[in-house]
């Protein structure tokens, strides 16, 4: 397994969207291992190929307190199953530092197949359903200060920016 760099926004290979996977062999359970020991070492919950520059659909996500129920996700797709949403603080390991309020649906089902090639459905909920919705929107070339205002959005990329430069 190896780490793998995290693009920072507002680098725009973060806003390619990814491409389907159509085979799961070796080189995906690979991936999928490299996406959850990079998300376990950036001390965060969720992480999508995107983030790390490999355009697939493919998301990790582990909201359990003990890092111990980790969840891959391939070819994700996701269905409301009613028109309610709730707004949570979220962040975002492309977005470092950076904490903002965002409105998702509540009650989501998600398809998805495992690295086994098994195709499943789960309705997730509470913040497991807020990160996976987040990681999809990162297939899509979508980051969640997409969700706020334009000024807000300025403000955050300038500061990004300049942290950038000083190092």
């Amino acid at each position: 397994m190896s780490l793998l760099k995290i693009l920072i926004f507002p680098d725009r290979r973060l806003r390619t969207v990814a491409k389907p996977i159509s085979k799961i062999d070796s080189s995906i359970v690979d991936l999928a291992n490299n996406l959850l020991e990079t998300m376990y070492s950036s001390d965060g919950i969720g992480l999508a190929a995107t983030q790390v520059n490999i355009h697939k659909r493919i998301i990790a996500v582990d909201t359990s307190e003990e890092k111990n129920r980790p969840l891959i996700l391939i070819n994700p797709l996701k269905k409301n199953l009613d028109k309610s949403k709730s707004v949570y603080e979220e962040g975002c390991l492309s977005v470092p530092g950076f904490y903002e309020p965002v409105e998702r649906n509540n009650n989501v089902e998600i398809s998805f197949q495992d690295v086994k090639g098994e195709h499943l459905i789960i309705k997730p909920e509470g913040l497991e359903s807020v990160v996976i919705q987040h990681e999809m929107d990162h297939l899509d070339g979508k980051v969640f200060v997409d969700y706020l205002s334009n000024l807000k959005r300025e403000i955050i990329k300038k500061k990004l920016i300049k942290e950038r430069t000083k190092k």
